[in-house]
């Protein structure tokens, strides 16, 4: 049994709280240690079984807070004791934390259940069926710790989670590391995802250290109780531990500057996508600034910058979705763009809002990304067709280039082909557009009204990003599934398996119904979250947002419509070399270009930071390290000092003065030696005549004494 710190009283289940951990963990040891025995589906039901209890747990944990709505702290072990520092192995069981365990176990275990059957194909598209069993111990380690982040108590417990789901990301979007351009471009992007995050970790690491120095704790209930005492008398050390957490909300969660990252993790699997850079992972820096708003409400600069970080985000990522081609890139922008939208409502301090947003959106952006493996699988299985089928093969790769099965230019007339994918991903795209009664319309227009209220610019940064992503969801739909298939694969592609297609529903059915749990005037989520966040409010219903933002929707899809339906028809009776791939292009001009090349940003990063950084590290390597350190200081001074040393100690101490003594000894034994020979004639006489010699002067001593 495990210890826990409230009284306990009434049915409640607080006691399960570290099994949201220990759940996800068992199942990938089971994976580990015995998978290789287990056929495909054996693996993945292991994997998702553990993900499903997890969720189960999560359940239990929310029915005991309806009864007991304070929640309660489950101290596992005493975790770190350095003097002054002690730190706990605790989980936080309360309205917010919960809501972030229903969300990453639910839908992460739709996903698992997804994974099962687009895993099948995808490690045979790769030809590496020996990674299916590596998938899902990666999935399952990621649940884990994902439930760490969340669950933890304290800010140092926190940051082990973050830290492990930015591992897993990198295991996961590298995850097919020999692929990709030059055969190393999914190492690269999973390589760039952990050293972007690496930079916005080491803002939390700053945050955590000014944190003990002003705090000396990490625990969330003792810095809440001090942080007003702190603002009184340092207001500077609030403002600087939450400015250095935006940074590392950046990272995590896709902001400017540190968003680069997010685009390229496409290179993992689709369900990665759907998973970490959609539901879960990315959301983690927002429930970083929701959980620490007791800080972030005393220092307005921050929220400011926070909510503006956020508004300019949302905007600017929305345009570069216009522009992008691949299926998950517009995506991958549109969940940054949809993240910009979360930390604006957190900055500001619509908590609820935000929070609210990040669960619709779990539903629905997971809904888009799996919907979007279903089309590009979809498609595969119609180049497998067309491999197979000697005219059309020879059509195909007539065509003189490599065909990509997630760019939507190759797509077209899926909705016949794809009937149930085709009504989830509508679905899906008109939640995301803010259409009523779906429900992106309810958390998206709660953060337009909170952010009229509260932050005029952020609104209307907001408004035009949402009117961008009515745009681009009505041109993906009218790309992918509209108008006539304009290539063979695509005439020919398949539905995928129920085993893919059921979570895509239950998805679907979420984000239908999701925007029930905040409805104007009922405020069910505001109100549970209000047990944790205190000083929330509920947001009023404002008829004038909503009535703009779901206009500007309209009018977005509809000129979608008539420049992807009509005129993109009419454009494709042009000649080839004439025909513009997007009818936007020949209208926008070298504008279209430049949201194509997403602003350049990455040529600018690379200009202004990677080559630099690849300039000074060569100019260490070959200057400092190897022609200073090693040509010049250890070859010269070192071994040179060394040889020159040796060559005065063998010649002038050792030979000039050490040999010089001996010799000298030598010499002068020598001399003595040859003048006492002289002594020595060998006649016998001479020897009696210095005996009696020696006798006389012996006796004249004593006589004379």
């Amino acid at each position: 049994m495990f210890l826990s710190e409230a009284a306990t009283g009434g049915p409640q289940f607080f006691y399960l709280a570290p099994w949201i951990v220990i759940f996800p963990a068992i199942g990938l040891l089971i994976n580990l240690i015995f998978g290789s025995r287990f056929s495909e589906k054996v693996i993945g039901a292991i994997a998702s079984t553990a993900s499903g209890l997890a969720f189960g747990v999560a359940v239990l944990l929310g029915v005991s807070l309806v009864g007991h709505p304070e929640g309660e702290i489950v101290s596992l072990i005493d975790w770190i004791t350095i003097g002054a520092l002690q730190v706990r192995w605790a989980f936080q069981v309360d309205t917010l934390s919960v809501v972030m365990m229903l969300v990453v176990s639910g839908v992460g275990t739709l996903i698992h259940i997804y994974s099962i059957g687009y895993m099948h194909e995808d490690v045979r598209h790769n030809g590496d069926p020996g990674r299916y069993r590596r998938f899902f111990i990666y999935l399952n380690l990621f649940i884990a710790m994902m439930m760490i982040l969340v669950g933890s108590n304290n800010y140092m417990m926190l940051f082990v989670g973050w830290e492990g789901v930015g591992l897993c990301s990198y295991l996961l979007i590298g995850f097919w590391y020999d692929k990709g351009k030059d055969g190393i471009g999914n190492a690269l992007a999973a390589k760039k995802a952990f050293i972007v995050n690496r930079v916005g970790d080491f803002g939390f690491l700053l945050a955590a250290f000014t944190m003990f120095w002003a705090f000396r704790t990490f625990d969330f209930q003792e810095v809440f109780a001090k942080a007003p005492e702190v603002a009184a008398a340092a207001p500077g050390m609030i403002l600087a531990i939450t400015l250095f957490m935006l940074l590392g909300v950046t990272g995590k969660s896709a902001q400017l500057p540190l968003y680069v990252w997010l685009p390229d993790a496409m290179a993992g699997p689709t369900p990665v996508s759907a998973l970490i850079h959609a539901a879960t992972m990315v959301t983690a820096g927002v429930y970083l600034v929701a959980r620490s708003a007791e800080l972030y409400v005393l220092v307005p600069q921050a929220q400011m910058w926070v909510s503006l970080v956020g508004g300019i985000t949302a905007l600017f990522a929305a345009t570069i979705a216009v522009a992008q081609f691949d299926i998950k890139k517009v995506l991958a922008y549109s969940t940054i763009s949809q993240l910009g939208f979360m930390v604006a409502a957190v900055g500001m301090g619509a908590f609820a809002a935000g929070m609210f947003h990040l669960v619709t959106h779990a539903f629905f952006k997971a809904l888009l990304f799996l919907s979007a493996g279903s089309v590009i699988q979809g498609v595969e299985r119609g180049e497998h067709h067309v491999d197979h089928d000697a005219k059309l093969h020879k059509l195909l790769k007539g065509s003189g280039h490599h065909f990509d099965p997630q760019d939507m230019r190759n797509m077209g007339g899926l909705r016949s082909r794809m009937k149930t994918t085709f009504v989830v991903y509508l679905i899906g795209a008109l939640a995301l557009a803010g259409i009523v009664p779906l429900a992106g319309f309810w958390s998206k227009d709660e953060i337009l009204a909170e952010a009229s209220l509260l932050n005029p610019t952020v609104y209307w940064l907001l408004t035009i990003a949402a009117f961008f992503t009515a745009f681009y969801m009505g041109r993906q739909i009218i790309m992918v599934f509209f108008g006539k298939p304009r290539s063979a694969p695509a005439e020919y592609a398949q539905e995928s398996p129920p085993v893919m297609t059921v979570p895509l529903m239950v998805l679907a059915a979420l984000s239908v119904l999701g925007g029930a749990l905040n409805l104007p005037g009922m405020h069910t989520f505001t109100g549970w979250l209000e047990h944790t966040l205190t000083f929330i409010h509920p947001g009023e219903f404002n008829l004038v947002v909503a009535g703009v933002s779901t206009g500007l929707a309209l009018l977005a899809i509809i000129l979608a419509w008539l420049l992807y339906s009509r005129r993109y028809q009419a454009l494709q009776a042009l000649p080839t070399a004439k025909r513009p791939d997007d009818p936007l292009r020949p209208i926008l001009g070298p504008i279209f270009t430049l949201l194509e090349n997403k602003y350049k940003v990455d040529e600018i990063y690379d200009a202004l930071i990677v080559k630099p950084y690849a300039a000074l590290s060569a100019f260490l390597a070959d200057v400092i390290d190897w022609k200073f350190w090693h040509d010049w200081f250890h070859d010269k001074i070192i071994a040179g000092g060394f040889q020159l040393l040796t060559r005065v100690l063998s010649v002038q101490v050792d030979l000039g003065f050490i040999d010089a003594i001996g010799n000298a000894l030598g010499k002068g034994t020598r001399a003595v030696a040859g003048r006492m020979s002289l002594l020595q004639s060998g006649y016998v006489r001479s020897y009696m005549l210095s005996v009696v010699v020696g006798l006389v002067l012996i006796v004249g001593f004593l006589l004379l004494r």
